[in-house]
C-alpha cells in the first residue's frame, strides 16, 4: 500500500534533484530543468496531501495550475536561451553575467 510517506520521499527527492541541477549546471537549459522538477515536486505535494489527508478535490486543481505556469516558464525560457545562442553562441550562465543593455 502507498501511503503518504511514500508520496512526500518521492516528491522530496525529485525537489533535491531540481536543486542539485540548479546549483551543480552551468547550462541554462540544466537550470530550467531543475526549476521544472522543483514545480512537479510541489504538484505531487497538493496531489498527496488532498489524497490522504483533505479527501476532496481542491489540491487536484493547483497542480493544474502549476503545470500551466511551467509550460509558460518553459516557452518564455526557451524563446530566451535561443535568443541567448543567438547573440553570444554559448548557452553557459556565466556568459550571462556579462550582458548589459
Amino acid at each position: 500500500m502507498i501511503t503518504l510517506s511514500s508520496y512526500l520521499l518521492i516528491s522530496t527527492i525529485l525537489f533535491l534533484a531540481g536543486i542539485v541541477v540548479m546549483i551543480a549546471r552551468k547550462n541554462i537549459v540544466a537550470i530550467l530543468l531543475g526549476i521544472e522538477l522543483i514545480l512537479n515536486a510541489s504538484a505531487l505535494n497538493f496531489v498527496a496531501y488532498t489524497k490522504f489527508v483533505n479527501q476532496n478535490l481542491d489540491g487536484h486543481i493547483f497542480p493544474l495550475f502549476i503545470i500551466i505556469v511551467a509550460a509558460a516558464e518553459a516557452a518564455v525560457g526557451l524563446a530566451i536561451v535561443i535568443r541567448f545562442y543567438q547573440i553570444r553562441e554559448s548557452i553557459h550562465i556565466d556568459d550571462a553575467t556579462q550582458l548589459q543593455s
